[in-house]
């Protein structure tokens, strides 16, 4: 089937949870999580859950736990905790939660962030992506600036298109 096949097969809509992993920000204050929100609902997107936890591994993994056990919530996007710091640890805990890999996210993360942001810096920036059951889940970094290029570039273009992916044989 042809991607253009693939994406008129897709939902209109994607029923979305946020979770901003950080030790400082709340709602008044976190800014790529609201980011993250309007970019989903301009697109039509739905926000059924949005959590700000600390950056501990069980919160995070507590958190994602939620959001993979809830029928109702098709694609989880954190953002927050993804440095190189010993106390960053959004990577690993996704990680330890996903069936599968998108391995693609991370990568074409990486190079957008070479090439449009941040150049050789852009070694140090950690994504990933991956499906846990039948939930998709994409960790970007904190900063608004990452968030502004996953969500403009990587994950509004294809959010439709992984959701109809989890749905087949379902």
């Amino acid at each position: 089937m042809a991607l253009n096949d693939h994406r008129r097969n897709a939902p209109e809509s994607v029923k979305c949870m946020i979770i901003t992993v950080s030790d400082t920000r709340d709602r008044n204050t976190d800014k790529s999580g609201k980011l993250i929100k309007d970019f989903l609902e301009e697109h039509g997107h739905q926000v059924s859950s949005y959590l700000i936890v600390k950056d501990e591994r069980e919160f995070i993994e507590n958190a994602l736990h939620k959001g993979i056990e809830n029928e109702e919530v098709e694609v989880i996007v954190t953002n927050g905790g993804t440095g190189i710091a010993p106390r960053d640890v959004t990577i690993e805990a996704v990680e330890s939660l996903i069936d599968k890999e998108i391995s693609g996210f991370g990568e074409l993360f990486r190079m957008l962030s070479y090439t449009e942001d941040i150049g050789s810096a852009a070694l140090l920036s950690r994504a990933v992506a991956g499906v846990a059951r039948k939930t998709a889940i994409f960790s970007t970094p904190g900063s608004s600036g990452a968030v502004k290029l996953a969500m403009r570039r990587l994950i509004i273009p294809e959010i439709t298109h992984v959701a109809a992916e989890l749905k087949k044989g379902h």
